[in-house]
């Protein structure tokens, strides 16, 4: 078969009758979740005047919410598209990680979760003023885990592997993600056939191996292949040799404005253009993607339709201010609408 790649037009994209019937077996889709849980902060004022002692604004706070960020943030938005994920992370021993397990406790999410006293639960704090982050303060850790806690890890996985139907590997370089983690896991899941659904970074990037989908961005393609993504020939080049690299079946390349680009084993490629009509803040767009593109997937989508669907995902949840999750509802709603407006523009 020789190998293609094309732009999707809206004879290729997916319909929405088709769409609602995937998005039908999202329901109750068991899914493993592993990486690097966080606490996300979020402290919500008003910005009147500037401080005295630096050219920075003051903000009063008026209140301030919690949410799962991170790993946490990608089993969120698995049970808002219907699923009933499985949560195998570390927290450090503090009144964070009390947080968390508060934020777990209705039990949306089933959750082993591990403590290391030795560091602290990640907190990313973000300070608000009408609407408009002013500055982010992160207190975590990115050292590795212990080999001893490693071993743990990789325990309270393989005890969850034979209720489940695939695997998300959410690394945000926070230490939750090693190597010794990823070459006793990635073959394991392999020999298993559980379809693994990676979201990586650029330290762990040689031990991504194998894989059946891995979803980097192009900062991060362009840093490990060391080549600009400038045109459609490098572009293509980098989609390649990425494959080659952590033994995939499917690169999914994010490109902001420019959509994704979807690179298949059999050399297929598919350009995907960006459906986001209004951009408002991209916090934690790439654990929505990873979710519904796994439940898609999980759900029968072929490669193209589950890309698609991701990509309608992330138009929904960076349309919200902070972490936030995209509901199947919402999920339907943002294809139709697309449709329609493709409809009204053909006219």
């Amino acid at each position: 078969m020789r190998p293609s790649h094309r732009a999707e037009g809206a004879a290729g994209r997916v319909t929405p009758e088709r769409a609602e019937a995937l998005v039908r077996r999202f329901a109750n889709r068991r899914v493993l979740v592993l990486g690097d849980l966080m606490l996300d902060e979020y402290l919500w004022g008003r910005a009147r005047r500037i401080s005295p002692e630096a050219p920075v604004p003051i903000v009063e706070i008026e209140r301030e919410s919690f949410r799962l960020g991170g790993a946490g943030n990608v089993a969120s938005n698995l049970v808002a598209l219907g699923a009933r994920p499985i949560l195998v992370a570390v927290t450090g021993a503090d009144a964070a990680a009390e947080r968390v397990r508060a934020l777990l406790a209705d039990g949306t999410v089933d959750a082993d979760l591990l403590t290391d006293a030795t560091r602290p639960t990640t907190v990313k704090t973000r300070i608000l003023a009408q609407h408009q982050q002013v500055v982010r303060a992160d207190r975590e850790s990115r050292a590795p885990l212990s080999e001893a806690l490693t071993r743990r890890l990789l325990h309270a996985v393989r005890d969850r592997l034979a209720s489940v139907e695939g695997v998300i590997i959410s690394d945000y370089e926070k230490g939750t993600i090693t190597p010794p983690l990823l070459k006793a896991l990635l073959p394991e899941l392999r020999a298993r056939q559980l379809p693994v659904f990676l979201d990586p970074k650029i330290r762990n990037f040689p031990y991504y191996r194998p894989v059946t989908w891995i979803k980097p961005n192009q900062r991060e393609a362009e840093a490990v292949t060391r080549r600009e993504i400038a045109d459609e020939v490098s572009l293509l080049e980098a989609g390649r040799e990425l494959q080659r690299l952590v033994d995939s079946d499917y690169v999914l390349l994010t490109r902001g404005e420019h959509g994704m680009s979807l690179f298949s084993r059999d050399g297929d490629v598919r350009h995907i253009p960006t459906v986001a009509r209004e951009v408002y803040d991209v916090t934690g767009a790439g654990d929505t993607v990873m979710a519904a593109l796994s439940l898609s997937v999980l759900a029968g989508a072929d490669p193209v339709e589950a890309a698609q669907l991701a990509n309608y995902a992330a138009s929904v949840v960076i349309a919200k201010l902070g972490t936030a999750v995209v509901t199947r509802e919402e999920l339907v709603a943002a294809l139709r609408t697309d449709w329609l407006l493709h409809r009204r523009d053909a006219l």
